[in-house]
């Protein structure tokens, strides 16, 4: 292992007898030996807390004791070297363990060179000892001082930004500082008018706007110590001289260091964040802008309290800059996809809004519910078109493909579906059509359909189907029958080779159409999800809006990852006449 120091190397070679000279101490000259050891002694215990460091480990670490002592590692800046310290513990457990197993293992995950070797008392293990070379250079220093900042980049890399949410994007980057960087985290977000147009006063003067709290992180010792403070969610306007706003007014990083009770009160953001800091004893603040693109998206605000540090050094300062820069990009990517997400979900549910209207005799209820946040919103639709002799086109359609250019197509194969029912064709022929017409255009996406005639003055259903899931017929007192109708490919292919099969409608019957997001489970086999859909009962009351609150709170996913369109539909029952005395 290529640990930074050479065997031949002196402060290497101090710093591996040191450690093997402790595991071998018994606890009575243990204190006496690392009070005055050459190299910087910290003790861990079985439970991998910090019980011990001399003075010599503080110094050469720039921690203070209460931000070290009594601690697990995870809570400490040390968490990044948590799983090669786990490794050393464990490796007393191991089967093969041998000689060399009780060898030094350096971590540097936290920029640091800190050799790590097991601690043993009486045959057991008690702990893990730590130990950093005594007096580094000042280039020493600096290298160290660029390991951890590389360090803390790279973990900003891997746990910032893994999704596409704001909220999300932004407690990631809370709790990536805490415990590294301070105490306490926050991050606000700046309202959308102010992101688009700038809070130089072409949006409006900073006191005129809230910014909302999207994350909060502190150290467990704070957590109860800051019941004050807003929590997340919450609307916050900044004081006028606080941190936060005069880093929005000045468009940089500020930071006030060892501040008096005075200077807090004017530094803190509001009184509920000022109580917080004296509860949890603060005296250093730091607040960072979050720019992205030449936007302003927010501010993240970072504190520590009394004790525990000197307050914000300027390498500290540079660290915290560049990670809220990293930040700032994921949440206005967050931010720009949460916007066209809306936009997304207005187009289709406009698109959706005015269906056509059947025939009286045809009584039709319809449903669209769009995905979660994870998933683009896609191109289910539906349409109703009134056809001669008192006969119904129902229609379902699943675009494949999700976001704006998908909801678009969508409303180019609904208006296409219209057309067609004005030339009174057969369901397969209209599916003919559309396919033929579709292909034509290279640009646009193919899609699945399910047609379906109502015809109640002659008692039968018509369906036909361009690679779609089959309909459901729902009587009450009988099984659900799942309709076989034969599968054509997808529209927009150019394969054609649609047909259609007709079965018997009857007035105590219920049509059920849908597109797949309703049975479909990730891991799942389609039949078993039909299965499910074939069990669901027609509800008491028989109403065709109880129906589809059924189908959606009992059939689909639990975690909605596709969009859902579903309709159903009844024939409505025919006037009874008066018999003639």
């Amino acid at each position: 292992m290529d640990d930074g120091y050479s065997r031949s190397d002196p402060r290497g070679g101090c710093t591996d007898a040191l450690l093997g000279t402790i595991a071998s101490l018994s606890s009575e000259l243990l204190a006496d030996v690392l009070a005055g050891a050459p190299a910087g002694v910290g003790l861990l215990d079985a439970e991998l807390r910090w019980v011990y460091a001399n003075s010599a480990f503080l110094e050469n670490t720039g921690l203070e004791p209460a931000r070290l002592l009594n601690r697990p590692v995870a809570a400490t800046p040390f968490a990044a070297d948590l799983p090669t310290i786990s490794r050393v513990l464990a490796e007393a457990d191991s089967d093969d363990a041998d000689a060399d197993a009780a060898e030094p293992v350096t971590g540097t995950a936290t920029g640091w060179h800190i050799r790590y070797r097991r601690l043993e008392a009486g045959g057991q293990v008690i702990g893990v000892v730590a130990a950093v070379a005594s007096s580094p250079t000042g280039h020493q220093r600096e290298l160290d001082r660029a390991r951890r900042r590389l360090a803390l980049q790279g973990a900003a890399a891997e746990r910032i930004g893994t999704t596409l949410d704001v909220d999300i994007t932004c407690i990631e980057l809370a709790e990536l500082t805490v415990p590294a960087m301070a105490d306490v985290a926050i991050v606000e977000v700046m309202p959308h008018e102010f992101v688009d147009r700038g809070p130089n006063g072409q949006g409006g003067p900073l006191e005129t706007f809230r910014m909302r709290r999207a994350a909060l992180a502190c150290t467990p010792e704070l957590r109860r110590r800051l019941g004050p403070l807003a929590l997340p969610g919450a609307s916050i306007r900044p004081g006028a001289g606080s941190a936060v706003a005069r880093c929005l007014a000045e468009g940089r990083l500020v930071v006030g260091n060892l501040l008096s009770e005075d200077e807090l009160a004017d530094w803190a953001e509001s009184r509920e964040t000022l109580a917080a800091y004296k509860l949890a004893d603060v005296d250093s603040v730091l607040a960072v802008p979050l720019s992205a693109r030449g936007r302003l998206v927010g501010v993240l605000t970072l504190a520590r309290s009394r004790g525990t540090s000197r307050g914000f050094t300027d390498d500290d300062a540079a660290l915290v800059q560049d990670l809220a820069d990293r930040a700032a990009v994921s949440v206005e990517n967050a931010r720009q996809y949460a916007d066209s997400q809306s936009v997304t979900l207005e187009l289709q549910r406009a698109l959706l809004v005015e269906p056509g209207r059947p025939h009286s005799n045809l009584e039709v209820a319809a449903r669209y519910r769009p995905s979660g946040n994870r998933a683009l919103v896609g191109g289910d639709w539906y349409e109703i078109v009134r056809l001669p002799f008192g006969r119904t086109l129902l229609v379902m359609g699943d675009v494949m493909g999700h976001g704006v250019e998908a909801a678009v197509d969508m409303s180019i194969y609904r208006s296409a579906i219209r057309d067609a029912g004005g030339m009174d064709l057969p369901p397969h022929g209209i599916l003919r059509h559309l396919d033929t017409l579709i292909a034509r255009d290279e640009s646009a996406r193919p899609a699945t359909c399910l047609l379906g005639v109502a015809d109640p003055n002659r008692g039968r259903w018509t369906f036909a189907s361009a690679g779609h899931l089959p309909p459901a017929l729902f009587v009450a007192d009988r099984p659900t029958e799942l309709v076989t109708v034969p599968t054509g490919p997808p529209l927009g292919t150019g394969l054609g080779g649609y047909e259609q099969v007709i079965v018997d409608l009857r007035e105590d019957q219920v049509l059920l159409i849908y597109t797949d997001g309703l049975v479909e489970r990730r891991g799942e086999d389609i039949d078993v999800s039909l299965a499910r859909l074939a069990s669901l009962p027609l509800p008491a009351g028989g109403g065709l809006e109880d129906l589809l609150d059924d189908a959606l709170r009992l059939v689909a996913p639990p975690a909605v990852e596709d969009d859902i369109a579903i309709l159903a539909a009844r024939a409505t029952p025919r006037p009874q006449r008066s018999s003639r005395s």
